[in-house]
C-alpha cells in the first residue's frame, strides 16, 4: 500500500491552472513549511516523503516542477532524478541538499537536475528559483523542440545533442548553455544573459563560469562553432 500524499491547494477563483509542483522531502516540518509557503503564491502542492513514492509520482508526468532533497529514505535524490532522466521526463528539477561543495553540486546536475539549493536557503531566493525554472518552461512550450543548424541538432526536449551522425554526451548545465545559444542561432548573446537563464539571478558566484561551459562545449562539439563576439557575448554559427 502506497504511502498518502499530502496535497495543498490554492485558493479557487484564478481561471488558469495553477502550476502543479511536487515537493519530495524527508523532513516533514520543513516540507510542510515549503508547501505552505508556495499554495499562497498560488501553486499546487503535493508533498511526499520517500524517495521511491516520489519517483512513482514524478514519473506520472503531471507535474510542472520537482523539489527534490538528495538525502531521502528508499531511493536518494541523484537516483531519482536520474531515473526520471533515464525515462524521458523533462520536468524541471530543484535539488534540496544540506550538503555543500563542488563535488555535490556537480553530481546532481550531471545526473539532470535543473538547479540546486542548499541548505539553509532563503525561501525568497527558493520562490525566484522556482518562478525562474517555471518560465524557462513555459517560454520552450511553444518553440520547436528541434534546431538543426548544419550537422548539428539539438533536440531540447529529449534533451540530446547530435553532431554529424554521432550523439554527444553533455551535462545538465552544458545542455542549459547550449540550448541558450541554439535558440538564438546567429544572434550574439550576451554572458548575463546566459547567467539569468541558466544560473538564475540569483547566482552569487564567478560570471566567469558562463566561460568554463563554453569552452566545455568546444571541447564536446567543434571549436569553431561558438563564436566569442568580444565585448559582447558569444554567437552560434550554424552550416559549417
Amino acid at each position: 500500500m502506497r504511502p498518502p500524499v499530502t496535497h495543498h491547494h490554492p485558493a479557487q477563483g484564478a481561471a488558469r491552472r495553477p502550476s502543479r509542483i511536487l515537493i519530495v522531502e524527508d523532513e516533514k516540518r520543513l516540507a510542510l513549511s515549503l508547501a505552505k509557503g508556495l499554495t499562497a503564491e498560488g501553486y499546487a502542492v503535493d508533498v511526499v516523503h520517500d524517495g521511491r513514492e516520489g519517483l512513482h509520482r514524478a514519473g506520472e508526468g503531471t507535474y510542472d516542477l520537482v523539489l527534490l532533497d538528495i538525502m531521502l529514505p528508499g531511493l536518494n535524490g541523484y537516483r531519482v532524478c536520474a531515473a526520471l532522466r533515464a525515462a524521458g521526463h523533462d520536468v524541471p528539477i530543484l535539488m534540496l541538499t544540506a550538503k555543500d561543495g563542488e563535488y555535490d553540486e556537480a553530481e546532481g546536475l550531471d545526473t539532470g537536475a535543473d538547479d540546486y539549493l542548499t541548505k539553509p536557503f532563503s525561501y525568497v531566493v527558493l520562490v525566484a528559483r522556482v518562478k525562474a525554472l517555471l518560465r524557462r518552461r513555459a517560454q520552450g512550450a511553444g518553440a520547436s523542440p528541434v534546431h538543426v543548424l548544419g550537422d548539428l541538432k539539438v533536440d531540447t526536449a529529449a534533451r540530446r545533442v547530435f553532431l554529424g551522425e554521432g550523439e554527444v554526451t553533455l551535462t545538465a548545465k552544458e545542455f542549459a548553455v547550449l540550448e541558450q545559444l541554439v535558440v538564438r542561432a546567429g544572434q550574439v548573446v550576451s554572458k548575463a544573459e546566459i547567467l539569468e537563464h541558466v544560473w538564475d539571478f540569483a547566482y552569487a558566484g564567478d560570471p566567469n563560469i558562463v566561460e568554463v561551459y563554453v569552452s566545455a562545449l568546444r571541447r564536446k562539439l567543434r571549436a569553431g562553432l561558438i563564436e566569442t563576439v568580444r565585448g559582447a557575448g558569444y554567437r552560434l554559427e550554424g552550416g559549417r
